[in-house]
């Protein structure tokens, strides 16, 4: 059996996360890619690069219950054409911080988009997202 995490041990490893992306000498950065997710961040990206999205600096609002919604960065405009369906999130030096799901908003993705299928020259702009720690046990 794993352990079990009490809600404050949730918000403080969940804000370590958001801390990684927060820190550096600017904001962090979230790729918005097509294809498969690599299987580990540690991976070399895989798919198309369709926007890089510079985040709002604290990246995540207030930590509750385990979770915190992401923090909402202006839009960009596409770099390329395709469907966006993974998310790779950076620190403002460029290491790796984790990868997410990308879905159109109401499809349960960790980042939502509008509509998932871009075109270059667009502006594609977050609809949403949230980064839950699990409780375990």
């Amino acid at each position: 059996m794993a352990w079990g995490l009490s809600v404050a041990a949730r918000n403080a490893s969940g804000k370590a996360v958001t801390d990684l992306i927060d820190g550096g000498t600017g904001p962090g950065t979230i790729e918005i890619r097509s294809g498969s997710r690599p299987a580990a961040p540690a991976d070399t990206a895989t798919g198309t690069l369709l926007a890089t999205v510079t985040c709002v600096d604290p990246s995540f609002g207030t930590w509750s219950g385990g979770s915190s919604t992401f923090a909402d960065p202006a839009g960009v405009t596409a770099a390329a054409t395709g469907t966006a369906s993974w998310c790779r999130i950076k620190d403002s030096s460029g290491a790796v911080v984790m990868d997410g799901t990308v879905t159109a908003t109401g499809g349960g993705g960790d980042l939502t988009l509008a509509s998932t299928s871009i075109t270059s020259g667009q502006t594609v702009d977050l609809t949403g997202g949230t980064l839950s720690m699990p409780q375990g046990g």
